[in-house]
């Protein structure tokens, strides 16, 4: 490799890492009112404290009001007493590291981490196809759109299919997202069969040659059987074209519902394979805590997080980034600039 080379590689590597670093700031920006909540409580409670019951109980408070759920904190705070035991620990403020030591462990890390990251799709399969899943007013439409756009900016040909064809103005709403994208959408009027647009929006993206298909569906759960029947209807006809389809199924929650969130997660996933969630507005909420619960009780990975309102505020969900940022340790933000 020449010099020029040489120098480009370190350019292009300095650049990533900036990017990285700004994405990593974001974050923790919009983790703000959670890591005022949960981080900054548990800092307060630990200093000059020895080890005992009545800590870990104020200890286990500050997990649940943290939306981080009773199941998944009992399980935490038996871990804490497993490891002070083992390890001879004494001092309060050794809990700090070693619960975030355990809050890492307990996030379920995708297999398709990398991907996410860099906005990649198996080229042998295309087009690669998304079904977006989720309660009316859970970020479902913006965050289609976002991630419309992420992938475009990746270099990828993306197609969107506006299938929640019930809902007024639903049509409207994605359409103006497609075009702040600049990406395709195919839609139909109010009412029409969402499985028809389904099939419609596989079809054209087989003809136009897109790389990514991203299908909206109705934000409905009072009837769960009409949603069932409904979300296989609309993977069948998509196995139409493509048997594979549809590769991915993200469910969109809202951050600011915390425990609420979780219970959608829980009934949703009783009618959808669901593949990732797709987590909204924790930069508006004290309520980030809830991505432990969801990735401990559900054992699915939280794949995209939104910190903001931007087009550009869709991150893919990094673990260790997500536990530096909660805990805000100065320590942590030197180790994620360092790699």
């Amino acid at each position: 490799m020449g010099f020029f080379d040489k120098f480009k590689k370190k350019i292009v590597e300095t650049v990533e890492k900036t990017s990285e670093a700004v994405g990593f700031n974001r974050l923790k920006e919009g983790l703000e009112k959670t890591r005022k909540s949960f981080s900054d409580r548990l800092s307060k409670l630990l200093k000059g404290r020895k080890i005992d019951q009545a800590l870990l109980d104020e200890v286990e408070e500050i997990l649940i009001t943290s939306d981080i759920g009773v199941s998944t904190s009992e399980k935490l705070i038996e871990k804490l007493k497993e490891r002070v035991k083992k390890e001879n620990f004494e001092n309060a403020e050794d809990l700090y590291k070693i619960l975030k030591e355990e809050i890492l462990n307990l996030i379920i890390k995708s297999d398709s981490e990398e991907a996410d990251k860099n906005y990649d799709i198996d080229n042998s399969k295309k087009p690669h196809s998304i079904m977006v899943i989720g309660v009316n007013g859970a970020g479902k439409t913006t965050t289609i759109g976002k991630l419309a756009f992420n992938y475009k900016n990746a270099g990828k040909k993306v197609i969107i299919g506006a299938a929640d064809t019930f809902r007024a103005a639903a049509n409207e709403q994605l359409e103006v997202w497609s075009q702040r994208a600049g990406v395709d959408i195919v839609q139909k009027t109010q009412g029409s069969d969402p499985s028809s647009v389904a099939y419609e929006t596989m079809a054209a993206a087989i003809k136009n040659e897109n790389d990514v298909v991203i299908i909206d569906t109705a934000g409905r759960l009072h009837n769960k059987v009409n949603l069932m029947n409904e979300l296989e209807k609309m993977s069948r006809v998509m196995k139409k074209h493509r048997d594979d389809a549809p590769n991915e199924v993200f469910l969109v929650l809202d951050g600011t519902t915390g425990q609420n969130a979780l219970q959608q997660a829980k009934e949703f996933s009783k009618v959808a394979n669901i593949t990732g969630i797709v987590l909204t507005k924790l930069d508006g909420t004290a309520k980030g805590g809830i991505v432990i619960a969801i990735a401990d009780e559900l054992k699915i990975p939280v794949r995209y997080i939104g910190v903001g309102e931007k087009i550009t505020d869709l991150q893919p969900f990094d673990a260790v980034n997500y536990v530096e940022a909660l805990f805000g340790s100065d320590s942590g933000e030197e180790t994620f600039i360092a790699e």
